[in-house]
């Protein structure tokens, strides 16, 4: 009998591996050396702290400059790198996995095959991820070090500390910063917001897309169905997000009202990009209009690429529907994109993993009601924030009584792993029915 190796099953590599590192990271956290203070941080902080910075969020319920020590932040930060590297690894080996198990060719390979997965296929996958975000960690980390060195007097050791952060937070898309108000104060530093934003949708295009762009970056016709669903549908929201905030925050004082029109254009950008991937933010996020805050839970929900550091339910997932939706509007008896027919098991995937997403929110939404007295806006807002792994908040997260802090930690957990897990675990069971059962079509609408 051959023996089963641990790459033949990622999904539940993938969960055992994120669990032991927010252990690991709780123990760290809660040590005493970890605090600026003289004692240590309450258990639930540091359970709150390590998984967000593990599924890579950016939600807190503590000051970061503030309440952590260095080696607190060097933890925080670490356990960030960590999270970004195991979800873009671990994700994209689940990825190869399912196209070999279903006979597919896959892009993250030269030559996918039907087949079982080798540890060469692993060792392949694991380093050009490793050189992919070292890349765009060090070019983020040159630009904002200079920055912080030329443009606000900062010593070569500050300089360095606040470039390497701020960049591995960016790329890994969490939103965690080493400032009180977040990123706030260089709403007007092209310098500073702009690599950032750059940075963060790197990262949130997930692995496939960046190896396959640098494979085959001058012949878009060889690229994959996967990469461009995943470019189309995040221009489209990128656009749409930064046409959404610029225009109901234009007016107004506390957010983008007071700015001139280039920092408004700029932080109109900034902000339309960040829901999908990291939780920076360089206006006051509990200030923006309802409008504002319920537009930016969609895309929160919608998140980034596969195999990527954004959440959320997938672009892919939410293009698939849409296009689904367009076949039964136009009548046409399959789906069909970029001169490919989507398969029926792919749709039926892409429609459980949304359902059971939007359950989830409902849900979690309904019990911080329950338990609190913040108003259904700010509720849903920071549920779909927790569930996306974004860490864009309204500013109630340390307000919120424990359990619903507990409900954000398993929230975060869940919205990192769970789309992954549960799309890989339908396609692998999926099975072909020897009979069939007479049909019958219940009324609809």
């Amino acid at each position: 009998m051959a023996t089963t190796k641990w790459w033949q099953y990622p999904a539940r590599l993938l969960v055992l591996v994120f669990a032991a590192a927010v252990l690991v990271g709780t123990v760290l956290l809660a040590l005493p050396l970890a605090t600026e203070g003289p004692a240590s941080a309450p258990l639930l902080t540091a359970l709150f702290t390590a998984t967000s910075a593990v599924c890579v969020t950016g939600l807190i319920i503590v000051d970061t400059p503030v309440y952590w020590s260095t080696f607190g932040e060097v933890v925080l930060i670490g356990l960030v790198q960590l999270g970004g590297l195991g979800i873009m690894t671990l994700a994209s080996v689940l990825a190869l996995v399912v196209s070999r198990r279903l006979g597919l060719r896959m892009q993250l390979s030269a030559q996918a095959e039907t087949g079982t997965l080798n540890l060469g296929d692993v060792r392949a996958l694991v380093g050009g991820v490793i050189r992919t975000s070292l890349l765009f960690e060090a070019v983020t980390a040159v630009i904002l070090v200079t920055r912080f060195l030329v443009g606000y007097d900062e010593p070569w050791s500050q300089a360095l500390r606040l470039g390497l952060f701020h960049a591995v937070a960016a790329f890994n898309n969490a939103g965690f910063a080493l400032f009180s108000d977040n990123l706030e104060s260089f709403s007007g530093d092209p310098w500073i917001v702009l690599p950032v934003v750059v940075a963060a949708t790197a990262g949130g295009l997930g692995f496939p897309v960046l190896l396959e762009l640098w494979r085959r970056m001058r012949t878009p016709r060889r690229w994959s169905l996967h990469v461009k669903v995943t470019l189309i549908t995040s221009g489209a929201l990128a656009v749409l997000g930064t046409l959404m905030v610029t225009t109901f925050e234009w007016s107004n004082p506390a957010t983008l009202g007071l700015m001139g029109v280039p920092e408004k254009l700029m932080n109109g950008f900034f902000h339309g990009m960040m829901p999908r991937s990291a939780g920076f933010n360089t206006v006051a996020v509990g200030e923006m209009e309802q409008a504002t805050l319920l537009g930016t839970s969609a895309l929160m929900f919608i998140g980034g690429g596969s195999a990527g550091t954004a959440g959320g339910i997938k672009v892919t997932t939410f293009a698939v529907l849409l296009f689904v939706l367009l076949a039964e509007v136009r009548g046409h008896p399959s789906t069909h994109v970029a001169g490919r027919r989507v398969p029926l098991d792919v749709q039926r995937q892409a429609l459980a993993v949304a359902l059971i997403g939007v359950a989830v929110v409902i849900l979690s939404t309904v019990y911080l009601l329950l338990i609190s007295s913040f108003p259904l806006e700010k509720a849903l807002f920071e549920v779909t924030s927790a569930f996306g792994v974004v860490g864009l908040s309204t500013g109630i997260t340390a307000d919120l009584p424990p359990t619903g802090q507990a409900l954000l930690v398993l929230l975060m957990f869940a919205g990192r792993l769970g789309p992954i897990t549960l799309a890989a675990a339908l396609a692998l069971r999926e099975k072909t029915r020897r009979y069939e059962l007479p049909e019958e079509r219940p009324i609809i609408g």
